[in-house]
């Protein structure tokens, strides 16, 4: 008699991952046809995320969430342009305001935590702070913290964006092309090789250096430079583009997959609330980045939205922003928060847990 082929073995199975990448790249086409902003990125999103509630989502290896970091970052790095590096003399200005921002956002969305809904100071600043989620969690579990609820709040944070920001975006009508990695001249397969290669190379370097993103930004920078220099003109094939962007859509909404849906259920509100307030906030900074440092409205809203800095770099390219100025300002909001969080939270060993926190640190699932 032929053994059953269950659900626990179809989930460990290659064929599980080939089933969701299809879903995410049908989300992304369906978003498309619909004219839904950022398609193949939010539809993605949304596609594994229904995967996921019907008990089917998996978590992609490591080898398929490298690749989606490389041949992302090969497509944003042809998006540049010697108008594009032009631009960063206007940076300086722009991302103090950005620090400024960051602590204004987090004291401001903390602060409906604290005074809305009941939440301790240190739980509620952990989960309104914009963006290091590794920090913010690794800091969580060392001081026994409500790490599910910070969690929670830090991921619908995230997904909140990935929907609405592109829609305000567009609503203000500051949105280029939706840049796919076509055009009229392609790469040949061996300066995409050579691409690939120098993006691996500069990414392996920046993981040593620890940098957020190594690989996405690794190859971001190396396809920049072939591209700004001449030295391999053209882009990458539409498809091979909309892949990148399926794949880093997979990745986000993996997250979602592993959280307790009674738990987010509950959460939601307070989540919503301190997004609301916390991306008003950093919409006042990004208008002063526009009046005072001349940045184009789409890319201030982007480069100042307190998201994840893979997500907010591939969701300025779709919708057509700049690349560069986004992703500058989130690698320096990720390395701040990384290096200022520890600071912050330095001091001796937290006390013992109460038994009702003792629970409150449980994973989700073992509530």
């Amino acid at each position: 008699m032929r053994p059953r082929f269950t659900r626990d073995a179809y989930l460990r199975s290659p064929i599980a991952q080939i089933v969701q990448i299809a879903a995410a790249w049908a989300g992304g086409w369906l978003f498309t046809q619909m004219g839904v902003p950022a398609s193949w990125l939010s539809g993605a999103v949304v596609a594994v995320m229904m995967l996921g509630r019907f008990g089917y989502g998996v978590i992609m290896p490591r080898a398929l969430t490298e690749t989606a970091m490389l041949v992302s970052g090969v497509v944003m790095g042809a998006g540049m342009t010697p108008d594009t590096l032009a631009a960063i003399g206007t940076y300086p200005l722009s991302l103090a305001l950005l620090v400024a921002a960051i602590v204004a956002t987090t004291l401001a969305s903390s602060l409906v935590l604290m005074r809305g809904f009941g939440w301790r100071r240190d739980d509620a600043i952990l989960a309104t702070v914009p963006g290091a989620l590794t920090a913010v969690m690794t800091i969580a579990v060392e001081r026994r913290l409500d790490v599910p609820g910070i969690g929670i709040v830090q991921s619908t944070r995230l997904l909140f964006l990935i929907i609405v920001l592109p829609f305000a975006v567009k609503l203000l009508g500051d949105t280029g092309a939706p840049f796919l990695g076509g055009g009229p001249t392609t790469v040949s397969p061996a300066a995409l090789a050579a691409l690939l290669v120098g993006g691996l190379a500069v990414g392996a370097l920046f993981a040593r250096l620890r940098l957020a993103a190594p690989l996405l930004l690794g190859a971001t920078l190396a396809s920049g430079l072939a591209h700004v220099t001449g030295a391999v003109p053209g882009h990458l094939p539409e498809p091979v583009a909309e892949l990148g962007f399926v794949l880093i859509g997979v990745f986000i909404a993996q997250r979602f997959n592993t959280l307790d849906l009674a738990a987010m259920r509950q959460l939601v509100p307070a989540a919503l609330a301190a997004f609301v307030v916390g991306m008003a906030v950093a919409g006042g900074f990004a208008a002063l980045a526009v009046i005072a440092a001349g940045a184009p409205l789409g890319d201030a809203l982007v480069a100042f939205a307190p998201g994840g800095l893979e997500a907010m770099v591939v969701l300025a390219l779709v919708m057509g922003l700049d690349p560069l100025y986004v992703g500058t300002h989130h690698l320096v909001r990720f390395l701040g928060i990384g290096f200022a969080l520890p600071i912050a939270f330095r001091g001796g060993e937290p006390p013992p847990p109460e038994p009702e926190e003792a629970l409150r640190t449980q994973p989700p699932g073992e509530r």
